[in-house]
C-alpha cells in the first residue's frame, strides 16, 4: 500500500505545473502603435518605457526623472497639467551641484541658470505631452514618503511647508536628519491619486491610465515595512480602478512575486529583477495590453534590434556587408508596411 501511495504520487508531481501561473486580463481597450505614452514612477517604469522604446512607441518617460511615492507621482503629475514653472529659488546647492527636490539627480547641474533650463525645458514637454496622451502608465514603488524639515537654505516658503510640496521626490543624498520618514496611509494615498486623477481627467479627457506596482523590493525600508508598503499601494490602486472607468491595473508585481519566485530572476542584489523577469513581465504586458498589430511589429522589432547588435570580428567580409544589406532592405520593407514608423535610425546604421 505504501509503495502504490509512494507511486501515484510522484505520477501527480510529473504531470502537474510546477509553476503557478496566470494570465493578465486583456484591457478592453488596447494600446496600438499610434498612441502615445506617457510613462512615469519607479526605476521599473523604465525598464518597461525603455522595451517599448526600443520597439519604437511614441512615448515620454519621467520628465522629472525617477519617482517612487504615490504624493511625488502625483504632485508631479498635476505640475505637468498646470505647467508649472520652477525659479532659482526651487533649487539648492548640495555636494557642489544645483539640485531640485523634485527632480532625480540627472537634473542636477553645477550651473545653476542651465539646470533651472533643462528642468523648465522638460517640464513644457511634459505640458504638451500629457495634453496629446492616449496612455499614462504609472508604476509606484513605495508608499514611504520623505517630508523636508530642515533644508540649507530657504528653497521651500512657508507655505510650501506647510502643504505636499513638503515631501520630497529625491534626497540627493542629502543628510538624514534632514527628513522625516513618513509611511503614508491608504487613505492618503487615495486621496492623493483622487485629485491628480480628476485634473488628469480634465486635462485630457481622452487619457487611459494602467497602474502598476514595481516588484523591487524597497529592503533598506525591512523586510516586514517593504510588505505593508507595498499592500497599502495594491489596496489604494484597486479602490482607484473600481472607482474610475478609465483607469486599469497591470500585475507587474504579482507576476514576479508569485510566477517568478526564484532568485535566478534577480540581479546580484536580490532586489531588482533581472533582464530574463522583466522581459517576462513586458511578455505579459503585451499580451494583456497591445493590440495584434502592436504585438506582431514589436516581434519584428525584436529581429531588427538583435540584428543591430551584432558585433562582427571581421566588418570589411562581403559576408557582413551582405548581412547589412540584407538588414537594411528588411528596416525598408517593415517601413513600408508601416509607414508610421521612424525607423530612418536604424537604416542609416545598416546602410552605413
Amino acid at each position: 500500500q505504501d509503495s502504490r501511495t509512494t507511486s501515484s504520487s510522484t505520477n501527480q508531481l510529473t504531470t502537474m505545473d510546477f509553476m503557478l501561473n496566470f494570465e493578465a486580463p486583456k484591457l478592453s481597450k488596447q494600446i496600438n502603435y499610434r498612441d502615445k505614452l506617457l510613462l512615469v514612477g519607479s526605476c521599473f517604469t523604465e525598464h518597461i518605457g525603455n522595451a517599448l522604446g526600443d520597439a519604437k512607441f511614441s512615448l515620454l518617460q519621467n520628465p522629472n526623472g525617477i519617482l517612487f511615492d504615490p504624493v511625488s507621482v502625483c504632485s508631479r503629475l498635476m505640475s505637468y497639467v498646470q505647467n508649472k514653472r520652477y525659479t532659482e529659488s526651487d533649487l539648492f546647492h548640495l555636494n557642489e551641484v544645483w539640485n531640485s527636490w523634485q527632480h532625480h539627480s540627472r537634473f542636477s547641474h553645477i550651473d545653476r541658470s542651465e539646470g533651472l533650463r533643462i528642468i523648465n525645458e522638460s517640464q513644457e514637454i511634459a505640458h504638451r505631452f500629457l495634453k496629446e496622451a492616449d496612455w499614462l502608465i504609472i508604476t509606484l514603488g513605495t508608499s514611504f514618503s520623505y517630508r523636508l524639515i530642515l533644508t540649507p537654505q530657504p528653497s521651500l516658503t512657508e507655505v510650501e511647508r506647510g502643504s505636499s510640496f513638503a515631501a520630497v521626490a529625491n534626497c540627493h543624498r542629502a543628510p538624514a536628519q534632514w527628513f522625516s520618514k513618513h509611511l503614508l496611509s491608504i487613505q492618503e494615498i487615495i486621496e492623493a491619486l483622487d485629485l491628480c486623477i480628476h485634473q488628469l481627467f480634465q486635462f485630457n479627457p481622452k487619457l487611459n491610465i494602467i497602474f502598476t506596482v514595481s516588484p523591487v523590493r524597497h529592503i533598506r525600508d525591512g523586510v516586514v515595512e517593504n510588505n505593508r508598503s507595498k499592500a497599502r499601494l495594491i489596496e489604494a490602486v484597486h479602490h482607484m480602478v473600481n472607482k474610475f472607468v478609465r483607469l486599469h491595473y497591470f500585475p507587474a508585481y504579482e507576476i514576479v512575486i508569485d510566477i517568478l519566485r526564484d532568485y535566478r530572476f534577480y540581479d546580484i542584489d536580490l532586489v531588482h529583477p533581472n533582464y530574463m523577469a522583466t522581459d517576462f513581465v513586458l511578455q505579459k504586458f503585451a499580451a494583456s495590453s497591445l493590440d495584434d498589430e502592436a504585438r506582431q511589429i514589436m516581434d519584428e522589432l525584436k529581429k531588427i534590434n538583435i540584428a543591430r547588435r551584432h558585433k562582427a570580428f571581421q566588418p570589411t567580409t562581403e559576408a557582413h556587408k551582405k548581412f547589412l544589406k540584407t538588414s537594411a532592405e528588411k528596416v525598408r520593407e517593415l517601413q513600408k508596411k508601416y509607414p508610421f514608423l521612424n525607423l530612418d535610425e536604424e537604416l542609416t546604421y545598416f546602410n552605413s
